[in-house]
């Protein structure tokens, strides 16, 4: 499908290349009402739709309320703190092989494969040994 260029859209796709955070729509939305005060939160959610369907960003369903959005489309995979819900991308090499090895399990012909690692980040990890020491005393 083609679109036509759109300004909001064009500031939505800068910012999210300008950060590392994988931002909800609402964060991208609450960054954007400033400098562009007719701007809904609607809009947002159906531009971050088209910039999906045209590639240039990801749609990231990490299993919590809010679908989170990056502009970094090569494959990597993610990191994502149980405690406080941060997300992090994690440079680790691809298991390519991996898709070879689940098609011999299944019926598919596997193109690609997401993976993401859960756990505590360190400041979550700090804070709770910080709690934890303070307890032994």
């Amino acid at each position: 499908m083609q679109y036509r260029k759109s300004r909001q859209r064009e500031r939505i796709l800068q910012l999210l290349k300008s950060t590392d955070a994988h931002p909800t729509a609402d964060w991208i939305y609450k960054k954007l009402k400033k400098e562009m005060p007719s701007l809904s939160l609607g809009t947002v959610y159906r531009n971050l739709r088209v910039l999906v369907e045209l590639g240039s960003v990801k749609k990231l369903p990490l299993g919590n309320t809010y679908d989170r959005y990056e502009a970094k489309i090569d494959p990597h995979y993610h990191l994502v703190c149980e405690q406080c819900g941060v997300v992090q991308d994690f440079m680790m090499p691809q298991y390519a092989a991996l898709n070879k090895k689940a098609e011999k399990f299944s019926t598919f012909c596997i193109r690609s494969h997401r993976i993401e690692f859960y756990g505590l980040c360190e400041r979550c990890r700090n804070q709770a040994g910080a709690k934890q020491s303070r307890k032994n005393f």
